[in-house]
């Protein structure tokens, strides 16, 4: 497995931390996370079964939607591609590679390719907006559902991960310093509308 442990916003944690807005916002960054890009035909019973029985998850099939199975996630990333997600250091690229052995598959381990921002509170649906051109109006976009897009210039995935709304965005590691910064600053007016309009020095 690729190594996942070098985060590359380790040195931003005071900073992501220190622009919470309590009962509005918060940012940080998670920990690294297993992230497996698997193509397969989900039409073929043998592949979509076997996946199945391997991880005791069904891939999804809709699009845009995200399976959960005990923390084990899958995100729909095009008609024959998901993203698999697990804990670090987890043995998932193995075991799908001895379940799917001689089939027509691709198992690629990303884990180093993205690092996870997780985005909550009752005003992370307005910054988002300030970048994002997804349309994340609740009534179209929700719990359990995905998207890949971008953020302000960076790539994004986005995954709505409850209704409060808390999201999880997986940005390249490349951009990562730039949107952690660039979400950092969409979150100002907020603790400054919560200081009573007295601007931060």
């Amino acid at each position: 497995m690729a190594d996942a442990k070098r985060s590359p916003l380790a040195f931003m944690t005071s900073a992501l931390a220190e622009a919470e807005v309590p009962d509005a916002v918060a940012l940080r960054e998670l920990s690294p996370r297993t992230q497996i890009d698997l193509r397969g035909e989900v039409a073929d019973p043998a592949f979509a079964g076997t996946v199945e029985s391997a991880l005791r998850l069904t891939l999804p099939r809709t699009p845009n939607r995200v399976a959960d199975a005990g923390g084990l996630l899958a995100l729909w990333l095009g008609p024959d591609e998901w993203l698999l997600v697990g804990p670090e250091a987890s043995d998932l690229e193995a075991r799908l590679r001895s379940a799917l052995s001689g089939q027509h598959v691709a198992i690629t381990d990303v884990s180093a390719n993205r690092t996870v921002l997780e985005l909550g509170g009752p005003k992370a649906r307005e910054i988002l907006n300030k970048g994002c051109p997804l349309d994340l109006d609740p009534r179209v976009f929700g719990p359990g559902q995905c998207a890949q897009s971008i953020l302000a210039r960076a790539q994004l995935l986005l995954h709505q991960r409850d209704i409060e709304p808390t999201y999880h965005l997986y940005v390249r590691g490349s951009f990562a310093f730039y949107a952690a910064s660039w979400l950092i600053d969409a979150m100002k007016e907020y603790r400054f509308a919560k200081r009573g309009g007295r601007r931060e020095r």
